[in-house]
């Protein structure tokens, strides 16, 4: 009889156990979703802005017997920029930009060997230079830093006083050269950001001739050839406004 009960209650057991077992609340694991990658301001787009600063030139002159006299002039400059960027996802950024600034930068000198061992005076004023450059630049989120270089163009005007009986020769043209340059930029918004740079300029050398009227050359009029070597640095701040979806999309992080 023992042996029957016994048995009996090991049997119910065996049935309750895999039901107890099903009423027990099995918890799920928990997973809980990655953060998402940090967005870093993007500089692709365009924009456009304004600038101002300082503008200092060195010039060559030398006349058509040897004689050369060399100044420095400096001035304010102030002007306009323009241009677009792409930036890749590793933080490289390249671009485009064309520049026109006005500024009044010269000087006037007396000089004697110029022309004849007389006393002359010559005077040159830098009216406005513009540059199109190509850019490439590393971003830090909203900071770019990076260089440019390209072609360049300045309106001058060049007087010489020969013998100083009046003004007889005077040039007004538009000279070409080059242009390399180094900056940094910071986004101050999504749609607004500040610049610092230098740029220097080289317009070589050009051979320009000036009409020495019968006043001052022996009452003969002939072309003198005068050559005219410049350098210039410009530095600048300004403010660029953007556009284009500039500062919207999203960088992935890659740092």
């Amino acid at each position: 009889m023992k042996k029957i009960l016994l048995a009996t209650v090991a049997l119910s057991t065996l049935i309750a156990a895999p039901a107890m077992a099903a009423d027990l609340a099995v918890k799920a694991p928990v997973y809980k979703a990655p953060p998402p990658p940090p967005v870093y301001f993007s500089w692709t787009g365009c924009y456009v802005g304004g600038n101002v600063g300082g503008l200092w030139v060195n010039k060559d002159v030398t006349g058509p017997f040897g004689g050369t006299v060399s100044a420095d002039g400096s001035s304010w400059a102030a002007g306009l920029q323009a241009g677009c960027n792409y930036q890749f996802a590793g933080g490289f950024v390249i671009g485009i930009q064309g520049d026109y600034d006005w500024a009044n930068a010269g000087f006037s000198r007396d000089t004697t060997g110029f022309f004849f061992n007389n006393l002359s005076t010559i005077d040159f004023r830098v009216k406005s230079v513009a540059s199109v450059t190509g850019r490439i630049g590393y971003a830090w989120d909203r900071f770019l830093g990076y260089v440019k270089g390209g072609g360049a163009w300045e309106r001058d005007e060049l007087t010489i006083d020969f013998f100083n009986t009046g003004v007889i020769g005077s040039r007004s043209d538009t000279r070409s050269g080059w242009t390399i340059g180094i900056g940094g930029e910071y986004a101050f918004t999504n749609w607004i950001t500040g610049f610092v740079e230098y740029d220097y300029y080289n317009f070589g050398g050009r051979s320009n001739d000036f009409v020495c009227g019968p006043r001052a050359c022996f009452a003969n009029t002939f072309d003198l050839p005068i050559d005219v070597k410049e350098t210039k640095s410009v530095f600048k701040v300004g403010l660029n406004f953007l556009f284009n979806g500039v500062g919207k999309g999203p960088v992935v992080a890659r740092y």
